[in-house]
C-alpha cells in the first residue's frame, strides 16, 4: 500500500474518500484530506491523528473551481506525497434536458476537469520521484452509455479511459495508476445525484480492496455488487447493455 509519507486524498470528508483516508491513516501514512466541508475534514482529521499518530493537513477547497492546481501545489510542495486518490466528485439524473446547466458544469469540472489536473500534477511530481500511485475514481456506469445519468455516466467513461491510457505511460516511470469503478455505494452522492438508493455497498467494506489493488492491475471493481452487477451484462451487446442501465437509473431517479 505505502508509497510515500504522504498521500493526498480528495473528497476526503465522506464516502469512499474518507473510508481510504481512514485506511491509509491505518497503515501510518500522513494525509493532506481536501474537500469542501471544512468543519468534517477536522473533524476526521483530529480523529486519525489521535487514534493513529498521523500527521493530517486540511485544504478546504471546490474542485469545481479552475485553479486547484495552484491551491494544491501550495498545500503540499513541501511534503513528500507519494499517492494521490482522486475520490472527488458527485452526479446528477434525470432526464438531461430537463436539468439545469449550472450543475452539469460543475460536475465536468470536477469529475474530469480537476481529476485531469490534479492527475498532471501530482504524475509530474511522482514520475520525478520515480515512484507513486494515481487512485482515480470511476463507476461502473462509465462502461457504457446510462439514460437517465447520461453526463454523469459520460464523466465516468472519462476516467476510466484516462485512467487505462496512462496507467500504460506512467508504469515505467514507478507510478502505478489505477481506476476504481464501484457500483452503488451507501454514500451522499444518491442525495446530491436526487435519486433513490436500493441496495449499495459499505464504503468502509471496499477500501481495502482499492487499496490492495494499487499495482497489481489497472481497473477495479470494489465488492461482490460491482462485480456482479459488471460480470452479468459482459455477455451482452451494448445497445442491450445501454437499455438495462437505462431502465435501472430511470427507477432510481427522482425525476
Amino acid at each position: 500500500m505505502a508509497r510515500g509519507p504522504w498521500a493526498v486524498v480528495t473528497g476526503a470528508s465522506s464516502g469512499i474518500g474518507r473510508a481510504l483516508a481512514t485506511d491509509l491513516a491505518q497503515a501510518n501514512i500522513n494525509l493532506v484530506l481536501v474537500g469542501r466541508d471544512v468543519t468534517e475534514l477536522d473533524r476526521l482529521a483530529a480523529e486519525l491523528s489521535k487514534e493513529c499518530g498521523v500527521e493530517c493537513r486540511v485544504v478546504m477547497f471546490d474542485l469545481s473551481e479552475e485553479n486547484c492546481i495552484e491551491v494544491l501545489q501550495r498545500s503540499t510542495d513541501d511534503l513528500d506525497v507519494g499517492l494521490l486518490i482522486a475520490s472527488a466528485g458527485f452526479g446528477t439524473s434525470g432526464a438531461f434536458l430537463n436539468n439545469p446547466i449550472d450543475p452539469e458544469l460543475e460536475m465536468l469540472n470536477v469529475n474530469c476537469r480537476a481529476l485531469m489536473a490534479l492527475s498532471w500534477h501530482f504524475g509530474r511530481r511522482l514520475a520525478q520521484r520515480g515512484s507513486g500511485g494515481l487512485v482515480l475514481m470511476g463507476s461502473i456506469v462509465g462502461f457504457q452509455g446510462t439514460p437517465w445519468a447520461a453526463h454523469y455516466s459520460a464523466t465516468k467513461a472519462y476516467v476510466q479511459v484516462f485512467a487505462e491510457g496512462l496507467e500504460r505511460e506512467l508504469r515505467t516511470q514507478g507510478v502505478d495508476v489505477l481506476a476504481v469503478a464501484p457500483g452503488p455505494t451507501n454514500t451522499g452522492f444518491a442525495s446530491r445525484a436526487n435519486m433513490k438508493n436500493g441496495k449499495s455497498m459499505d464504503p468502509s467494506g471496499i477500501a481495502p480492496e482499492i487499496l490492495n489493488s494499487l499495482g497489481r492491475k489497472s481497473t477495479v471493481l470494489p465488492g461482490f455488487l460491482s462485480k456482479l452487477l459488471v460480470y452479468s451484462m459482459l455477455p451482452l451487446p451494448r445497445w442491450a447493455r445501454i437499455a438495462i442501465m437505462g431502465k435501472v437509473m430511470r427507477g432510481m431517479a427522482s425525476t
